[in-house]
Parts: C-alpha cells; sequence; structure tokens
C-alpha cells in the first residue's frame, strides 16, 4: 500500500556516507505527505484491484497461444534481435490503426521519448499540453527545441504558440487523448485542423483509450476521424502486456529505426509477448461486448460516487474516475479506508499530479461482476461515512 508513516533505516556503513542527503529529502518527503514506500508484497488475495490499466480484463490472459515464440530477443532489433513474431505483431498493430506501419518499444515512456527526441531539434518548437505525460515532457527536454507548454485542452493557446512559432524550423503539438489521470480529452478535429493551418505535425498518445474508444476500439482519434501523423500507443493497458508501438507512414518506421535513441539502443521486446500481441489486437478489436460491458460498469462506479458526493473531476470520461480530496493526507487516508473495506485503490499525489489535486484514480474494467460492483458501491459508502 501507498504508506506516508514509514521512512527506510539507514543502511549500514560501506560506502553509505555519500548518499547520507537522501536520508533528509526522504525526510522532507514525509513532511509534506509525500513519500511513497515500495510494497513489501503483492495485493493481499481477494483485494478487488480498481487502480488497474487493465481496462478490458486481459492482463490475466495467459500468455501466446501457440506458445513456440522466444521468451528473449537476444539483441537489439537492429543487430540481430528482429524475430517474425515481431514482424507479425508490428503488421497486425499497423492493420488495426489504417496505418502503413507500426514500430514495437519496450515501454510506453521509451516510445514517447524516443520519438520527440528523434524527430524535433534546436530551432523546433514543441507545444505540449499542461498535463501531458511525465514521458512526454521528459521526450520535450531531451530534443533541445523550444518547448511551449499551453494551457490544458485550450485550443486558443495552441493557436497562440503556433502562431508565434511561425518563424520555427519546425511545429510540433503532442497530446494525450485521453489523459491518463483525469479521464478528460482534447478537440482532436481543432488539433488537426490547427496543425493544417500552421503546417505542424500532430503527435497524439493513445495510450488509455486504445481498445477502450472508437470503431473497434482502434482509439479517439479514429472516432473522431483524425490521422496524426504519430500514433503512440501501449500493449499494456487494454491489451493486458506490456511494451509499446509507434504507428504512422513507413517513412516515420524508417526513420525512427535509425533515430530513436530509446529504440536502437534496447533489447527487442521479448518475442513471446510480440506474438500474444497479435492475438490481444484481434481479440480487443472484435470485443464491443467487452467496451459495452466496461461503460455500463463505468456509468454505474461514476453515478454512485457522486451521488455519495465524492468530487469527480468535471470532463472525466472512460474507465478513468479522478476523485479530487482535500490534501495529500486526505487522499491517503482514503485510500486506506477503502483498502480496510477490500478494495485497492492508490492514492495519486505530486507531483504526478499538480498541488492541490490529491486524488483517488478509480478504474473500472471489463470483467467486474455484478458482485465486484456492489462490493465497490458498499466499500465507497462505508469509506465516506
Amino acid at each position: 500500500m501507498d504508506d506516508v508513516a514509514r521512512i527506510p533505516s539507514p543502511a549500514p556503513a560501506g560506502g553509505v556516507g555519500a548518499l547520507r542527503h537522501l536520508q533528509e529529502e526522504l525526510s522532507e518527503l514525509q513532511r509534506a505527505g509525500l513519500l511513497r514506500n515500495p510494497p513489501e508484497s503483492a495485493a493481499p488475495a481477494g483485494m478487488l484491484v480498481l487502480c488497474s490499466n487493465d481496462y478490458l480484463g486481459y492482463a490475466a490472459l495467459p500468455g501466446s497461444p501457440s506458445g513456440d515464440a522466444a521468451s528473449g530477443a537476444g539483441a537489439s532489433r537492429l543487430v540481430s534481435g528482429t524475430h517474425e513474431a515481431h514482424l507479425m505483431a508490428e503488421r497486425e498493430l499497423a492493420g488495426w490503426l489504417g496505418t502503413e506501419a507500426a514500430l514495437l518499444f519496450s515501454s510506453g515512456y521509451a516510445a514517447n521519448v524516443g520519438v520527440l527526441s528523434a524527430l524535433a531539434r534546436p530551432g523546433d518548437v514543441i507545444v505540449s499540453d499542461a498535463l501531458n505525460h511525465a514521458s512526454i515532457i521528459d521526450g520535450c527536454r531531451l530534443s533541445r527545441a523550444t518547448v511551449e507548454v499551453v494551457r490544458h485542452l485550450d485550443l486558443a493557446s495552441v493557436e497562440d504558440a503556433l502562431v508565434r512559432a511561425a518563424g520555427a524550423r519546425r511545429r510540433w503539438v503532442v497530446t494525450e487523448s485521453l489523459f491518463s489521470m483525469d479521464g478528460d480529452t482534447p478537440d482532436l478535429r481543432g488539433l488537426r485542423a490547427l496543425c493544417d493551418r500552421h503546417d505542424a505535425a500532430l503527435i497524439v498518445d493513445e495510450a488509455h483509450a486504445l481498445g477502450v474508444c472508437g470503431p473497434g476500439g482502434a482509439g479517439l482519434c479514429a472516432g473522431a476521424g483524425v490521422r496524426p501523423d504519430v500514433f503512440v500507443g501501449t500493449l499494456g493497458k487494454s491489451l493486458g502486456l506490456h511494451g509499446a508501438f509507434v504507428a504512422g507512414s513507413s517513412m516515420l518506421r524508417t526513420y525512427l529505426w535509425n533515430r530513436a535513441r530509446s529504440f536502437v539502443f534496447s533489447t527487442g521486446i521479448s518475442p513471446t509477448v510480440a506474438l500474444a500481441a497479435v492475438d490481444r489486437v484481434r481479440r480487443a478489436a472484435a470485443d464491443d461486448a467487452g467496451r459495452a460491458r466496461l461503460a455500463m460498469v463505468t456509468d454505474r462506479l461514476r453515478a454512485a460516487l457522486r451521488a455519495l458526493g465524492a468530487r469527480l473531476l468535471s470532463g472525466s470520461s472512460g474507465p478513468i474516475l479522478p476523485w479530487i480530496l482535500e490534501s495529500p493526507a486526505a487522499a491517503v487516508e482514503m485510500s486506506q479506508r477503502l483498502a480496510r473495506e477490500g478494495i485497492l485503490v492508490q492514492a495519486i499525489r505530486p507531483p504526478t499530479v499538480p498541488a492541490g489535486t490529491s486524488r483517488l484514480r478509480i478504474t473500472s474494467n471489463a470483467t467486474l461482476s455484478e458482485a465486484d460492483v456492489e462490493r465497490a458501491l458498499a466499500a465507497f459508502r462505508e469509506a465516506v461515512r
């Protein structure tokens, strides 16, 4: 559990002296109510987990159906680490999203850092939403481009930034399609129109929308009829695996193959996972029943929380329900109350979210039974008493 009450004891002497300042920094985190301790064990058996990103419930499925892929790639994809399973998965992902090509990365973090640091460079301007994920922020920094951070979901701010960037070498606009902490969405059509008007490229991270939103689960861009220049998605959320990918043109794939350092200098993802991704993509594309069930469960949880007076962020949608609490301590306390009722929901505190917006980030999934939903609702009622 996320517990603020415990600080690790100093380790015995033996080279630790150079790190003694870390103890004071940990103490400062504790005083601010922001200390996070690694769990000493997995969630206790029987806990109902309502903070996972496993929106369709695929993570509990067995791995590759055929079971005949290698467990490890053995090397970077550029050396000898490309296996047929990688190519199969990339073709399947591109077909699902209607793009020319896709390229697998080791994680969503590696994908965003690799894309932004490879595509943008000094002299460019990147227009980035204020609530973009840490991986996008770090990719922007590594690019050494000028970064214009704009107000969250504010098209006018994006346009102002693009106007100011008229003389830049190149212009890039980057956003999430379903924001991971707030559960809200940008005006994707408006962003596409602005990019076209100002000769900018649109990069969209669809990590939390893929599998959940759009026709055949192909994401919010597909639902809006928008084609981003760069599509970033993960295997580790609705597809229930790990790893990520970038989709777009064949030219983009070749460029990233050569220039995305987080790809070039990493061992290829497990071929077993890549082969499993082929099956998960096909399953997700056909799983309209799962998406309908997910929407129904989410609506019930959202309505019940609102009836209890929970402050849910306005504009949140999809399976992400951000319950805003007064302070980091209040968020931790509510998390602990729910844990006593058998519900696992972690407290989310700064710097993951802006100061003053500590919360419980509740998520639903399509495999919650009627008994699970009733259990969750009873726990919510008890926790707010």
